[in-house]
């Protein structure tokens, strides 16, 4: 296992390289001198830019850039914040594990959710349980984020008042920033957990236990979910990104102070540095969340180890 694990592993450094490209000649390629925002406001001489410029290194070539880039982010130095002056490792650190939190428990949701829907359609295929776990999973795909968290706004907020739905100060504040994000990717594995079960429970090893005897709940939920399992596993792993991004637009719904908050702050300051450090750290964690994917898949189906 240690050797896959290795493996995997190894398979995702090439990933990252790249993904420090892609983040690099952001800054490059977009439009806007970050000079310019950062003396914007103020009076600043001619030598006064030139003079930042050296200091952020942006009067060298692309390559020096890129290569005194890699070698800070190798230290953990994402750089200064334009907007804050703060380091940029500071402004992520205290965002980035609320942010993280909400993607987690939304999943968490997601899974839950999505599982049951998908085994109970699959389980009674075509009949009212079917069709209406469907119908929900359909109107999931097809309802935006930031609709459905105003809707459980006006209801559980202002309505009932029971929950918060500003802040993120408590657990309590993860609730409907949960349920909101959590529900909406549900349909999704719903779709993908039915239409796996419904292939799982047609093969010959199912039949074969069934004829023996075994309990309906044991022949569904220990052998057959267990291999319907692997592709909704890849397919939430691959969304988890996805997650990552819806996570910034409920965050803007319910006021809650995570990096999508940041994001937006930083994009519309310009604020180059706090960006890239954004994109790197999703990027970073879809390949870490990719990685534990791989090494669960492994332990749903050993044979891959051996491949």
């Amino acid at each position: 296992m240690q050797h896959y694990i290795a493996r995997r592993a190894l398979v995702m450094l090439p990933v990252l390289l790249g993904i420090t490209v892609l983040v690099f000649l952001m800054r490059v390629l977009v439009p806007g001198d970050p000079i310019e925002v950062m003396t914007f406001g103020q009076f600043a001489t001619p030598e006064v830019k030139d003079a930042l410029r050296r200091e952020h290194g942006l009067d060298r070539p692309v390559l020096t850039q890129y290569t005194i880039f890699l070698g800070h982010l190798v230290q953990g130095n994402l750089g200064t914040s334009i907007r804050t002056r703060q380091p940029v490792a500071w402004e992520l650190a205290a965002r980035y594990p609320r942010t993280i939190r909400l993607a987690l428990c939304a999943m968490a949701v997601a899974i839950a959710v999505g599982l049951l829907l998908g085994v109970l359609a699959a389980v009674r295929r075509n009949t009212m349980m079917d069709v209406a776990a469907m119908v929900v999973a359909t109107l999931g795909v097809s309802m935006p984020s930031f609709w459905l968290g105003l809707v459980f706004i006006r209801i559980f907020g202002v309505r009932l008042g029971v929950l918060p739905v500003v802040g993120s100060e408590t657990w309590a504040h993860l609730v409907l920033p949960s349920l909101t994000l959590g529900l909406i990717f549900s349909a999704i594995l719903a779709r993908l957990t039915r239409s796996s079960m419904l292939e799982v429970l047609g093969q010959e090893y199912i039949r074969t236990a069934r004829s023996k005897g075994l309990h309906a709940r044991a022949v569904i939920w220990r052998h057959a979910l267990k291999n319907a399992l692997i592709p909704v596993l890849t397919i939430a792993g691959l969304q988890f990104g996805f997650l990552l991004g819806g996570a910034f637009i409920v965050e803007t719904v319910f006021a809650y102070h995570g990096m999508g908050e940041l994001a937006i702050q930083s994009i519309l300051f310009r604020d180059f540095p706090v960006v890239q450090g954004i994109t790197l750290l999703v990027a970073a964690t879809t390949v870490a969340v990719n990685l534990i994917v791989d090494v669960l898949y492994s332990f749903l189906n050993p044979q891959v180890r051996y491949e």
